[in-house]
């Protein structure tokens, strides 16, 4: 059984990452953005974690507002930012979101820029696979836009009609893109969904990253086993 003891990234064929909280800290933008549309619920950090992180932007709506016993209707995707629908409040939280990322800007993780520097020295081709529709800003901010030869985000997502984590569609679409098979390919995650979804799709290895959720928590949901930090697996 493949652990981090035994793990080496030139043993597989690709790699696919989440970007939120793997490779670049835009979790805690989305959780401060989230922090400020749910204010008035009393929101928590254990909030984002259970009912909001890896999911899409209006699925992590309905399902923290189900926590509050809130129905609201889903409105349009079109609707202006406000309160009175999912839709609304889903993209009020993306008005919030790039407020902050344009006026604080983003910078990748340095293990996560390390272990991106060690798959091109050895040419093992990578992709993003996010449930944002941020994806390509953030990396344009973080000056990694040109590190990924496929990008799979919220917006592909919306236009193929593909299921959001936990589902696997996005992570399988990635691998197919990537020209590797999904049993010779790593997903790195750092969200509950996530994992789900590496499990779900029967790849060959999901790394769970712990930037909050727990070490035992990411196993219990599909993580092969789990690092704190990309830096760790540097020597694979």
């Amino acid at each position: 059984m493949t652990d981090a003891s035994t793990f080496r990234w030139g043993d597989h064929d690709g790699v696919l990452f989440d970007l939120d909280g793997v490779i670049t800290p835009t979790a805690e933008i989305h959780e401060h953005a989230w922090g400020e549309l749910f204010a008035a619920y009393d929101y928590t950090e254990a909030d984002y974690l259970r009912y909001i992180d890896g999911r899409p932007r209006y699925d992590g709506v309905r399902s923290f507002l189900a926590s509050r016993g809130v129905e609201l209707p889903d409105g349009h995707l079109d609707d202006a930012p406000g309160d009175d629908t999912v839709s609304a409040l889903g993209n009020r939280k993306n008005a919030l979101f790039n407020e902050i990322l344009e006026r604080d800007g983003i910078a990748p993780y340095p293990g996560s820029q390390a272990t991106l520097d060690l798959l091109a020295a050895r040419g093992i081709p990578s992709a993003i696979v996010s449930s944002s529709k941020n994806a390509v800003p953030v990396l344009e901010a973080a000056g990694l836009s040109h590190r990924f030869d496929v990008i799979v985000d919220g917006v592909v997502a919306a236009d193929l009609g593909l299921n959001g984590k936990p589902a696997p569609d996005g992570y399988l679409l990635g691998a197919q893109r990537l020209g590797v098979d999904p049993a010779r390919t790593v997903v790195v995650e750092d969200a509950t969904s996530g994992v789900a979804a590496g499990r779900a799709g029967a790849f060959a290895v999901t790394i769970g990253v712990d930037r909050g959720a727990g070490h035992d928590t990411l196993l219990a949901h599909g993580a092969t086993f789990v690092v704190d930090d990309l830096d760790e697996l540097l020597e694979g």
